[in-house]
């Protein structure tokens, strides 16, 4: 019974260089069909990220608002939920902490814009968006604005 344990337990240590090379081949074959898919993307990867991070400056505006009972003015604009803003309204309940750490820029590096009351927004409070890939108001494709009024 010995010996028939030991050639067992040797068939059983590792894998085939064989194998490994199959396994190899498998990877680079869905690496090669997989990663263009992605990188063909960049501009849609971009769009995606704007509208997620309007949606988290959203929430600090919200946070703003409840701490405050009113939204920032546009002249106040983005930059009162990172430093107590100054004019009017009054922050009278600014959250010492701030809404958020830093000015959020879009994925182009241009700076979120902000108006309110807004024009475009579906609850008309405030229009918060991005330019777009071309920086400029206007544009169709990933050149178009990405705000909280577009899903």
């Amino acid at each position: 019974m010995q010996p028939a344990r030991k050639s067992l337990s040797r068939v059983q240590r590792g894998f085939t260089l064989i194998e490994i090379m199959v396994v190899v081949v498998i990877i680079g074959v869905l690496g090669a069909i997989v990663v263009p898919q992605f990188m063909s993307r960049p501009d849609q990867a971009k769009v995606t990220a704007a509208r997620i991070d309007i949606q988290a400056i959203a929430t600090a505006l919200e946070m703003y608002r409840l701490d405050n009972a009113h939204y920032p003015s546009t002249q106040q604009g983005l930059e009162a939920l990172v430093k107590r803003p100054s004019g009017l309204p009054a922050a009278r309940g600014w959250n010492p902490q701030g809404y958020l750490k830093s000015m959020p820029v879009d994925p182009w590096n241009t700076p979120y814009q902000y108006l309110n009351p807004g024009v475009r927004s579906t609850d008309g409070t405030y229009d918060l968006y991005s330019l777009g890939a071309d920086g400029v108001a206007g544009g169709e494709g990933f050149a178009a604005e990405i705000g909280n009024w577009s899903n």
